[in-house]
């Protein structure tokens, strides 16, 4: 458990689950499409042998979880073959209320340094570069790493834990089957909440924009 001034970092426990998935829930909804999914991808990760308990964690204030964060594994599947671990996270998230007060970066950076400690080699995201370049992220592309479809994407971010791991080793990122949602069982899942308008705006397009960087 690590503190600093009236934030609590710790490991999330399966008391948190709900208050985590209506945090998420929160944060996500209509920032990158109407309404979101993040929740349930936090739902059934948990279910997965991808999901790293270890580094399942939320930030507290005042006994509120106000942040969280939550690892898996993902391969990087070289052109040659073989398949090389990496972890990633996502969901990560801040209630509204909270955010832009160094609470997000203070989760990452907190878990970086404990993945580096339990000897991992690499972190696969996707993400917006202008914030996760200043956390020691990189363009997937400098490595030669992939979608898992093939193409280069400017969202797909990397973070070397150990210099040098992926140099030479070109090949595709496959993320966690724990990330795949299914139609019906999100629908019947989100009914369990209470009901919140979808809209459009603005956040949406940008970030309709970044997604399209591929080539």
């Amino acid at each position: 458990m690590m503190s600093s001034i009236n934030l609590t970092i710790r490991n999330e426990g399966g008391k948190d689950y709900r208050a985590v998935e209506q945090l998420i829930r929160e944060a996500f909804w209509n920032l990158y499409v109407p309404g979101c999914n993040e929740h349930i991808i936090i739902h059934n990760l948990r279910k997965s042998s991808d999901f790293i308990p270890e580094l399942d964690f939320v930030a507290e204030k005042e006994g509120l979880i106000v942040g969280q964060i939550v690892y898996s594994r993902g391969i990087i599947k070289m052109q040659r073959g073989e398949e090389k671990e990496v972890i990633g996270f996502g969901p990560v998230s801040v209630l509204p209320a909270f955010q832009k007060q160094g609470i997000g970066s203070t989760l990452i950076n907190h878990t970086i340094n404990l993945a580096k400690n339990m000897g991992y080699s690499a972190i696969c995201i996707y993400g917006d570069p202008r914030y996760y370049s200043r956390l020691g992220f990189r363009c997937a592309e400098k490595y030669d790493i992939r979608t898992s479809d093939a193409k280069f994407a400017v969202a797909l971010q990397v973070l070397e834990l150990k210099k040098g791991v992926l140099n030479n080793m070109p090949g595709r990122f496959i993320e966690s089957a724990g990330f795949a949602v299914h139609e019906n069982e999100f629908a019947q899942y989100d009914a369990t909440f209470p009901f919140k308008e979808k809209t459009e705006n603005r956040s949406q397009q940008e970030f309709k924009l970044l997604a399209s960087l591929r080539y």
